[in-house]
């Protein structure tokens, strides 16, 4: 079975959109599909990115490049993909353009939704979030399936009036991410925080905290040379990656992640299956990821919570991450496709259809 995967978000950005879609192909090649008329296949992923444009960079995040397609550009890339199936990953240039592609020819096509872009527009203007709540229904509306992260974000999306919300779970390398001896040589204790540093993550509510020991951020963006300028007793290390980034996280003392905005947070998973306790505000990402579990210390003041993970059992932490896989995120995400019929024409005899523009 060949998925087709439409992103505005790809290498070498650094995100959890990014890494979720990596993470979902390498998982889901050695899945099957039954029940097709491809049974014992395997599961390959096509994307279509903006690698394959020409791109301009986002007004007030230039890391961040937006790709520029061209409709038969589009329709080229697309017949060449031979898709049994198109999945729209965001909501960008290339995802508006291929939306339009399968509107055009009646063609089913999923979506999926990672990012509250209202709460991270208002982050940067003043633009009513009202609007953009409306505009990302109209996008989805078409959808046979919206794939959400987690059972809260389903259900807001539900009452926000998002129709064929779904449940597309995420999953984490414990091979990569695991407890390890490894001394960063800084004060103790350490607190991490990992991610894009931009203004929607909130890192000051961090930075700002009177902690013992070292602060450590780790991550690139926009704001960091204006955070590391304000705050010249944290450590910023950068992008890190692999086996740099698992072992920065094994050798910290307590996860700090004070964003407001995330709908998942790949970067909670990662640090728990690394035997990292979590402190956060107790907001819908957090809260979904860790909920009653004692893995983590979700409070109003970040300070306490803080203070209350370095009393949290490391191995617990472990065992909780335990739960979560990429090959059954990527079970989810096929089987999703499957139940809502969202397959091309083409299967089991039924004409092709034809790509022009």
């Amino acid at each position: 079975m060949r998925i087709l995967v439409a992103t505005d978000a790809w290498h070498p950005q650094v995100n959890g959109v990014v890494r979720t879609l990596t993470k979902l192909a390498d998982a889901a090649k050695g899945l099957s599909v039954e029940g097709l008329s491809i049974e014992g296949l395997g599961v390959e992923f096509n994307f279509l990115t903006p690698q394959s444009f020409r791109t301009f960079a986002m007004p007030s995040y230039r890391d961040v490049r937006l790709a520029m397609p061209r409709p038969a550009r589009i329709v080229k890339l697309i017949a060449e993909a031979r898709p049994d199936s198109i999945h729209i990953a965001t909501e960008g240039p290339i995802g508006l353009m291929v939306r339009r592609y399968c509107r055009q020819r009646k063609l089913p096509f999923t979506t999926s939704f990672h990012t509250r872009f209202p709460e991270y527009v208002r982050a940067r203007v003043p633009v009513p979030g009202s609007l953009i709540w409306r505009a990302l229904r109209r996008f989805h509306a078409p959808s046979r399936a919206v794939m959400a992260a987690t059972p809260a974000l389903a259900r807001e999306l539900t009452e926000r009036g998002f129709d064929n919300v779904v449940l597309w779970p995420r999953g984490v390398d414990t091979h990569l991410f695991h407890p390890r001896a490894i001394d960063l040589c800084l004060p103790a204790p350490v607190f991490l925080s990992v991610g894009r540093v931009a203004v929607e993550k909130n890192l000051e509510a961090f930075l700002d905290l009177k902690l013992p020991g070292t602060k450590v951020v780790v991550g690139d963006g926009p704001a960091r040379a204006s955070l590391e300028e304000a705050y010249p007793d944290a450590i910023f290390l950068g992008e890190k990656h692999g086996e740099a980034l698992a072992e920065i996280y094994a050798a910290a003392d307590v996860f700090v992640f004070p964003s407001k905005t995330d709908t998942f947070g790949l970067v909670l998973l990662e640090a728990l299956a690394s035997g990292l306790p979590v402190a956060a505000f107790p907001v819908k990402g957090p809260r979904d990821v860790i909920g009653d579990a004692p893995v983590g210390a979700l409070d109003h003041d970040l300070r306490n919570a803080c203070f209350a993970a370095l009393d949290i059992s490391r191995q617990a932490c472990v065992e909780f991450a335990a739960n979560y896989t990429w090959e059954a995120s990527a079970r989810a995400f096929i089987d999703s496709i499957r139940a809502v019929g969202a397959v091309l024409p083409g299967r089991n005899g039924a004409e092709q259809p034809r790509f022009v523009a």
